[in-house]
């Protein structure tokens, strides 16, 4: 049986206006878990509570088959963060970040840092504020991938950089998790991009879990039904998770695309993207 990396377990955060709902996923050893949700759906905040940046009110997090207060500094040498925004002070150069980072991490290794350097073409000796946006990011991934972490914790880290960048660094998580003992928790907005390389996807929707799944269970089993008003009506509607009214038909999403074509051969049903799933939850009328 595989060994989650990461537990997470009705975790509760209350901020009055906002709280996450007994939140409940893993993130198992091999894997890279993609955690969907539109802004504002509590993915910040969970990852917040993971790494203990804000206290949760009551749940579990176990982190590397322990409570995640228990070796709190060892632990957090195991996992390397990438946020959508540069941390390192704007004055300091990549080859200054590895004497500040060997005091940090147990484990830093300026050896692998510098290979990271040249292999995203950066400038040991040049101030973080004349980088671009991708340039930092590609920094952050470098320092994240240089202490011998076990887990990645990315957040909306891609966002905003070219398709290129993008690509190398998903080329590099599916490196990173290739020996099945490591694993990377990454949130974004970018579904495309989780569809290439997640192998879960847990969605949270206004604070609470809608589901955690394999991706190729939602994307082999999910379909999309499309049909007039005579065929909708006659639909079981246990089939039914969520649907959409347009102009002259309706858009219906079903957990069991093989079972619609054979129930509705009226109706034409397709495939549905982790992108259309998450839209039919968020805007559709649900069942």
């Amino acid at each position: 049986m595989t060994e989650n990396i990461l537990e997470v377990r009705n975790l509760v955060k209350d901020y009055g206006d906002f709280s996450l709902k007994q939140l409940c996923f893993d993130v198992p050893r091999g894997s890279i878990v993609g955690l969907i949700g539109e802004n504002g759906a509590g993915k910040s905040t969970t990852i917040n509570c993971i790494l203990n940046e804000v206290q949760k009110n009551s749940g579990k997090i176990l982190l590397f088959g322990k409570d995640y207060l228990q070796n709190e500094v060892e632990n957090k040498n195991k996992i390397g963060v990438v946020f959508d925004e540069n941390h390192f002070p704007d004055i300091f150069t990549p080859f200054e970040i590895a004497s500040y980072m060997s005091g940090i991490y147990m484990n830093w290794n300026t050896g692998v840092y510098r290979e990271y350097l040249k292999k995203f073409d950066l400038p040991e000796n040049k101030a973080i504020k004349g980088f671009s946006k991708g340039m930092k990011v590609k920094l952050a991934f470098a320092v994240a991938l240089s202490h011998k972490a076990e887990l990645l914790i990315l957040d909306e880290a891609t966002s905003g950089l070219d398709p290129v960048i993008r690509d190398d660094i998903l080329d590099i998580l599916l490196d990173f998790v290739q020996d099945e003992n490591h694993a990377v928790l990454v949130s974004s907005h970018i579904i495309s991009d989780l569809e290439k390389i997640a192998d879960y996807i847990t969605f949270i929707h206004n604070g609470k879990l809608v589901f955690s799944y394999p991706k190729d269970d939602l994307i082999d089993n999910y379909g999309i039904v499309s049909c007039g008003a005579v065929v909708f009506d006659s639909l079981d509607k246990t089939d039914l998770i969520a649907y959409r009214k347009e102009d002259y038909q309706y858009k219906v999403l079903v957990k069991n695309r093989k079972k619609a074509e054979r129930n509705y051969p009226k109706a034409i049903v397709e495939p549905a993207t982790i992108e259309e799933i998450m839209l039919f939850h968020i805007k559709g009328e649900l069942q």
